[in-house]
């Protein structure tokens, strides 16, 4: 279903580059691109598999670390974040593990899933820490993005076909029913928006600021399931949400 989605989105980027001529923006920083391609598939791999060793409780918060990659790159290469923007970016960081609701009690968690969990963490913040470097342009970002979509199919494909050959379906039991395809493809195209806006704040703010933005997605997760799935939310999932609400509000101040 992966290499799936992100093959429409290959494809739908490849138009877009080519009516763009991004195809001239062509530079070293794709290199970062093509990192970027390989690392996110390694980590999605990773996450996937602490989630089948559980528990979600724990597994989901964790993968939520991987923000400090992006953080400490900002910080690293000289951003200063003042002092509400630091209170902040602490703020959300908390909101954002609590979101995802952590388990603090109950079965012992295995050492494996959790070692997995932070190797997909650190993971997705390179990923979020590459494409930022991989273009300077709105072009040269179709173009980036092209590249690292185009990468990871190759690098899922791959995994795919040494599925198989260890004797694993290929697709579900069912098959994969074009009634899918308009899902799938909102997934990928989806997924590509994320990684662009991303790029496009972190050019023209703080890293550490848009980073920690980018990662309240267990919040929006959190909600939907809520609004969609009338779940009921944990009351240690109502806190982070509300301390994310307050981190962001921190953020916007500085």
């Amino acid at each position: 279903m992966v290499v799936v989605s992100q093959s429409i989105a290959v494809a739908i980027l490849g138009v877009i580059v080519v009516a763009t001529g991004a195809w001239s923006e062509a530079s070293p920083h794709l290199w970062f691109a093509v990192a970027a391609g390989l690392v996110g598939p390694m980590a999605m791999l990773a996450f996937y598999k602490a989630l089948a060793m559980g528990p979600m409780g724990v597994v989901s918060p964790l993968g939520s670390l991987g923000v400090a990659v992006p953080v400490t790159v900002g910080l690293v290469l000289g951003e200063r974040p003042g002092l509400p923007q630091l209170a902040g970016v602490l703020v959300a960081v908390a909101g954002v593990v609590l979101a995802g609701g952590p388990q603090l009690r109950g079965a012992p968690v295995q050492r494996r899933a959790v070692v997995l969990t932070l190797v997909a963490a650190m993971g997705f913040g390179a990923v979020m820490a590459l494409i930022a470097e991989a273009s300077t342009t709105l072009t040269g970002l179709f173009l980036a993005l092209f590249v690292q979509r185009a990468t990871n199919v190759a690098a899922g494909g791959a995994a795919l076909w040494l599925s198989v050959r260890r004797g694993a379906p290929a697709l579900p039991e069912q098959g994969l029913p074009l009634t899918t395809l308009p899902a799938l493809a909102f997934v990928g195209l989806a997924d590509v928006a994320a990684n662009g806006t991303y790029s496009i704040a972190a050019q023209h703010g703080p890293v550490t600021v848009a980073a920690v933005l980018a990662s309240l997605y267990p919040v929006v997760t959190a909600l939907a399931a809520r609004g969609f799935l009338s779940e009921r939310l944990r009351a240690v999932q109502a806190a982070g949400a509300g301390l994310a609400l307050v981190g962001t509000l921190l953020l916007a101040t500085g």
